[in-house]
């Protein structure tokens, strides 16, 4: 299983990271995740400078993709040149989308007439572009899903290794990264908000 986190300069640190990290509780041979980017090294919004790991041509071949966000995004789905390196199919990937990722999504041409989660800077753009978007954390359809607010990162990365390894796998991963003392409300949190959408 191979995910790879769309991560472009400008990205929101929380939206890629928290993914990465949550999703890297999985240990099993041939579980992997990757930064994917459109050059050899990215900067967060600030100034955090990553290096990727796999190219976008490799992020169009992996198991799943997330999208992660940034302040860049904009940009990102003008340069027709970039997007035309993305070849994401919900028929074969679990795709999911963080914050303004869910433009990338709209660009592509995937959310068709699905409704989305976005954060609240976002909101208007993506509605700009004919996209219902709900007031709530998650949503998914089919193998398509997205998310609104930075640590919302958290629930597509359980709702990956849900579909992918099963529900106690994600309530474990959750559980390992939610707060000392917090953490059976964490983990009841999380699959309650994703556990509608794994039918």
């Amino acid at each position: 299983m191979h995910i790879a986190i769309l991560t472009f300069d400008g990205f929101n640190e929380l939206d890629s990271l928290i993914a990465l990290g949550v999703l890297n509780r999985i240990k099993k041979p041939g579980w992997r995740v990757s930064i994917a980017s459109p050059a050899p090294r990215v900067e967060s919004m600030n100034g955090v400078v990553i290096e990727a790991q796999v190219s976008l041509q490799q992020a169009n071949g992996a198991d799943a993709v997330l999208v992660g966000s940034g302040m860049k995004t904009r940009e990102v789905v003008a340069n027709t040149a970039l997007m035309q390196q993305l070849k994401l199919d919900p028929r074969r990937q679990l795709i999911g989308a963080q914050c303004s990722g869910t433009l990338v999504l709209e660009r592509l041409g995937l959310l068709a007439e699905m409704p989305a989660c976005t954060d609240l800077t976002t909101k208007p753009w993506v509605e700009e572009k004919g996209v219902e978007v709900l007031e709530q954390p998650f949503f998914a359809s089919g193998n398509l899903a997205t998310a609104g607010g930075c640590l919302a990162s958290s629930y597509l990365a359980a709702w990956i290794i849900a579909r992918s390894e099963g529900g106690e796998a994600a309530r474990s991963a959750i559980h390992y990264v939610a707060p000392v003392g917090e953490k059976e409300m964490y983990v009841d949190q999380t699959i309650h908000n994703i556990l509608p959408y794994l039918a």
